[in-house]
């Protein structure tokens, strides 16, 4: 199985843990205040990039969806939200971040069509042909093997069904691409750090994001995958893009 420069990037270099387990161990440090880092270092905009992708769902009419990498449900509750499925079922391998993620589920009442469960992304515990609609945001830079997980969400994917990944890109306009890596080097590590979040945790968003084979390469391991009708949406001037392609 090929071998990525982001499969290398470790939250903890000094650490023996694997990459999965260094990544669950991240989340878990980090969960009591992931949503209020996300949109505070956003300033709010990737609820909007969240919206976007789930749109790309909105002509299949999903009755049964997988948000792989769900962390504290935020996905999963927008899907429904917007398409109104029978069900969604999120999976991931941070027990920290479901934990906060059922809190949510519950003061919103929304426990019996939203299922958040431990689960591993390159080994998903349901049979194939089962969901008609994965989606996954920013979550497959953290995969330990990239190509194993797109393999597994195609699996498990009925005929027919459409898989929408959302992840950080690298803005290719000059402009952009200097003040977003001034902002990812300096603002964003020195904000994280005024609220006592793990700096570990931010360095490895960056450095992972740098890494992360985006764009038509990306593309193509989706083909490789099996996955057909494949395309991309750049965000905010390719801060953010959207990946989509449909099972045959």
């Amino acid at each position: 199985m090929a071998k990525f420069a982001h499969d290398e990037i470790m939250p903890f270099r000094q650490s023996d843990l694997d990459k999965k387990e260094q990544v669950a161990q991240m989340f878990n440090s980090i969960a009591f205040r992931y949503d209020f880092l996300n949109r505070f270092l956003s300033v709010g905009i990737d609820k909007g990039w969240r919206k976007k992708a789930i749109n790309q769902l909105k002509d299949l009419n999903p009755k049964l969806i997988l948000d792989v990498a769900t962390g504290t449900g935020d996905v999963a509750i927008m899907t429904y939200h917007q398409l109104n499925p029978e069900k969604i079922i999120g999976i991931d391998i941070s027990e920290g971040m479901l934990e906060f993620g059922n809190k949510k589920l519950a003061n919103l009442q929304l426990n019996k069509v939203i299922e958040l469960q431990k689960g591993d992304s390159e080994t998903i515990q349901f049979e194939g042909n089962h969901f008609d609609a994965v989606t996954v945001a920013f979550g497959v830079r953290n995969f330990q093997h990239l190509e194993k997980g797109l393999a597994e969400m195609q699996r498990v994917l009925k005929s027919g069904g459409k898989l929408v990944v959302l992840e950080f890109s690298k803005p290719t306009f000059a402009p952009v691409r200097a003040f977003y890596k001034f902002y990812m080097n300096v603002i964003g590590p020195s904000i994280s750090k005024l609220f006592g979040s793990n700096k570990a945790a931010y360095q490895y968003l960056n450095d992972s994001v740098q890494a992360f084979p985006e764009g038509q390469t990306f593309l193509n391991l989706m083909n490789e995958a099996g996955f057909t009708q494949t395309y991309l949406i750049k965000l905010s001037l390719g801060i953010c893009t959207i990946y989509c392609g449909s099972k045959p």
